[in-house]
Formats: structure tokens, C-alpha cells, sequence
């Protein structure tokens, strides 16, 4: 069968039936070393592939996708490829079937298990990694159990995630610690003037500071293993919010100097809603306390995820998630996403009226970007672009970090057509600004 014949089985079974990771593993094959249908660099395979539309409308095709608009607000919630999302239903009638006998059987060696894959795409140990409900909870829990004494100091910046805030502020009130905020810049000079930033706000009372990854307004990725060398040399410990960083860009977690990391696996490695994940540096588990009480002889952090009966079909969901990232790959994943960003980005950054508020260097984003109209607030924008133009999206309206605009997150499945859409949309409503 030639490729073409080939793709065009795969498209037309992809309307009906999900895509299997055999079939997902030898469409890949097929186009490995295949040149890019547009100019792109091509340092690697996967990058030249990026721009390769034949190869993804195939991908495209193991989607269900709604007609009615085009989704670019995949920063909430991934949407499953159609065969996760039967695996995880096969999975809810496994659950139900064998009911407590599940339960109180093998349910914690499958659960042990998926965290152990987690670990190796994290890059850590897996007794530094547990499986929690998302990225909330995994981060409330270092912040509220943290052994914070009057008078302490905690660092965060404007443009983190509001739960994170909200946990920081409810643990001021309870502990009396002193919330430090800081805003980050929107186009920084360099990794140094974000450095010297979270310096300069460092005391001798400074115990934890707590660091996007990725920034989830913008999508900006700030230089954190940087950030983290200079806190501990004041002796500053250091959180990651990672919600949007794992499983969309590659890196090792242990390799960005942090103490602790968390994140949702409902965001990019398209788990079913209702897991996520936090590492610990192995020496400082016993340090927090658990949010809810674990028994006295359960040690390291297995104390900090007892949580109660869960969901537990969702965690067994969690290797069919793996599995498709893997087959996809995820070089290739990331270097798509960042291909379709900088393919909108770049076609309206220099427009009067466009204000793009993601750094242009692709290095310092991947799929997220922010773009906004000069004089139209964001709910506004965020209205017109879905009832003019039928883009989905989700307004972001922050003065005081000077972040106004629209998140803009496409997925693998979604098209440079679609961003097309959106250029021309934001070129009509920047002329009427």
C-alpha cells in the first residue's frame, strides 16, 4: 500500500473508529525523515515534520472534534484522543464489574505503577512522584503544609495561577507569613532581569518561592533552573507550577533545581479529568505535612497522597494517555504546537492595534500565546471572536500584571488554517480599534 492509500484508510476509519497505536506507530514511521510541505527549519525530524500538514490532518482525524467552532482554549482541558477516551471507558466498566473486589485487590499496584511511568517521562525516582487530582491540589498541598512559622516570607508573582494565590493568601491569614508578589514582564531583555527580579525580593525570612514553569496567561517560559540555583544559594526553597509545561515541552524535572513540582494531566498529556501529579525531592518528604492524615507508618511521600477513595479508572486511563503520547512522540508533539503558535504569532505582532503579550523568541514559548486589542477588553474580544468569527477562546483580564487579551492554545489536532482564521479576525478588529 503507498502512503497516500495509506493515509487516506487511516482518515477515512478516523471518522468513525479511534486510531490504534499500531496504526499511530506505523503512520509515524512512514514520514520519519519526510521533508516539511512549508519552509520550516529542520534541525531535527520532528521539527522539519512540523509543518507537514498530510502527516497531522491524519492525527487530526483520531479526534472528535464539535463543528460549531474552532477550539483554541485547549489550555483547560485537553480534549482525549477518541481511543483514550474508549480505553478509559473500557476502563469504568472493568471498575464496575469487579466493584470492591477492584478496590481492595489490585487497585493500588495499578496506581503504583502508572506513577511509575510518570516518573520516567518526569525524569525522577519514582518514590519523588505521586498521583493526585491536579495541579491545586498537588501545589496546596506543599503550601499548606509547609512548617511555616510567624513571620515568614513566600514569593510569588501576579501572573501565577489564581488557586495558588488563593491558598498562599488563606495561609497568611492562618499562619501569619508575609505574601511577597511580584509581576513578571511580558517580552523580558533576558533570563538575568528575571533572575535579578525574584532576587531582589529575597530576605533573610524567605522560605519558599513559588515559580511558574510556564506561565498560564501567556504562555512565557521562564528560565527555572536559573531562578531555582540563585534562591538556594540564599537558601530559598522553590515550587514549580508545571501545569502547562509537562508533557508540552520535554525536560526532566529534577533538572530544573526545583523541591517541588506539580501538575495536570488533564492539560497536555490528555489524561481523562481527575489526576495530576507532585514530585518531592526524596530528602524533604517528610518535611510537609499531608492535607489529609495518612497512617503513622507510611513513610516518604506516600504519607502526602492519601486522599480517599478515588476515581480510580482515571488512573488506569493514565498509560493509555502514555501510550499515545509516546507513539506520537514528543519531540515531535512540541515542536508542532510551537510551529502553530509562531504561525498565528508572527503574522500579527508588527499590526497596530495587536498587542501579543508571549515573547517572540520561540525558545521562551511553545503552544500558549496571548494577543489582545488595543481599547477592547478582553470579555469583549473574547465574545466577538466566538460570535463573529467562531473561535472559541478565553479572555484573560489582568491590569495590574499587564496581561489583557485572549489565551490563545491550540492542540495537535488543530490546523495553521485555523490560525489563519484568527489572524484575519484580529487584523479586522485592530482596524476598527
Amino acid at each position: 500500500m503507498d502512503k497516500r492509500t495509506f493515509l487516506k484508510s487511516l482518515t477515512v476509519a478516523g471518522a468513525s473508529l479511534p486510531l490504534s497505536l499500531a496504526a499511530l506507530a506505523e503512520h509515524t514511521a512512514r514520514y520519519e525523515g519526510a521533508p516539511a510541505t512549508n519552509a520550516v527549519a529542520s534541525e531535527s525530524p520532528a521539527n522539519a515534520l512540523a509543518a507537514n500538514e498530510e502527516f497531522w490532518t491524519t492525527i487530526r482525524a483520531g479526534y472528535r472534534l464539535k463543528p460549531d467552532y474552532i477550539n483554541l482554549e485547549n489550555g483547560y482541558y485537553n480534549i482525549l484522543p477518541e481511543q483514550t477516551l474508549e480505553a478509559f471507558i473500557r476502563h469504568v466498566r472493568e471498575v464496575n464489574y469487579e466493584g470492591a473486589y477492584y478496590m481492595r485487590t489490585v487497585q493500588y499496584e495499578r496506581k503504583k505503577a502508572a506513577a511509575a511511568r510518570l516518573a520516567a517521562i518526569a525524569g525522577c525516582s519514582p518514590d519523588e512522584l505521586i498521583i493526585t487530582r491536579n495541579t491545586t491540589e498537588s501545589l496546596d498541598i506543599i503550601i499548606g503544609g509547609y512548617p511555616w512559622n510567624p513571620g515568614d516570607e513566600a514569593i510569588m508573582a501576579l501572573q501565577d495561577y489564581g488557586a495558588m494565590l488563593q491558598m498562599f493568601r488563606q495561609v497568611q491569614r492562618r499562619h501569619n507569613i508575609v505574601c511577597k508578589t511580584l509581576s513578571i514582564p511580558n517580552h523580558p531583555k533576558n533570563d538575568e532581569e528575571l533572575v535579578t527580579l525574584y532576587e531582589q525580593a529575597i530576605t533573610p525570612r524567605t522560605k519558599l518561592l513559588m515559580l511558574s514553569h510556564m506561565v498560564n496567561i501567556t504562555g512565557q517560559i521562564l528560565p527555572v533552573r536559573k531562578i531555582a540555583d540563585m534562591a538556594h544559594r540564599h537558601g530559598v526553597e522553590v515550587m514549580v507550577d508545571g501545569a502547562h509545561s509537562f508533557a508540552q515541552i520535554r525536560h526532566n524535572v529534577p533538572d530544573l533545581g526545583c523541591d517541588y513540582f506539580g501538575a495536570s494531566l488533564h492539560k497536555w498529556l490528555s489524561v481523562p479529568l481527575g489526576a495530576g501529579i507532585l514530585y518531592v525531592k526524596k530528602d524533604l518528604t517528610n518535611k510537609i505535612w499531608p492535607l489529609l492524615a495518612e497512617a503513622e507508618n507510611v513513610q516518604g511521600i506516600a504519607r502526602l497522597n492519601h486522599t480517599g477513595t478515588l476515581p480510580v479508572h482515571t488512573d488506569l486511563a493514565i498509560n493509555d494517555a502514555i501510550d499515545f503520547y509516546q507513539a506520537l512522540g514528543p519531540e515531535r508533539k512540541e515542536q508542532r504546537l510551537r510551529y502553530l503558535q509562531q504561525h498565528w504569532t508572527t503574522q500579527v505582532r508588527n499590526i497596530p492595534g495587536v498587542i501579543v503579550n508571549t515573547p517572540a523568541d520561540p525558545a521562551r514559548s511553545c503552544a500558549i500565546a496571548n494577543v489582545g486589542i488595543k481599547g477592547m477588553p478582553p470579555a469583549q474580544l473574547a465574545t466577538t471572536l466566538l460570535e463573529k468569527y467562531k473561535i472559541y477562546t478565553v479572555a484573560i483580564d489582568l491590569p495590574e500584571g499587564n496581561v489583557q487579551g485572549c489565551r490563545i492554545t491550540p492542540n495537535v489536532f488543530n490546523t495553521p488554517e485555523e490560525g489563519d482564521t484568527l489572524v484575519t479576525a484580529l487584523k479586522e478588529l485592530a482596524q476598527k480599534a
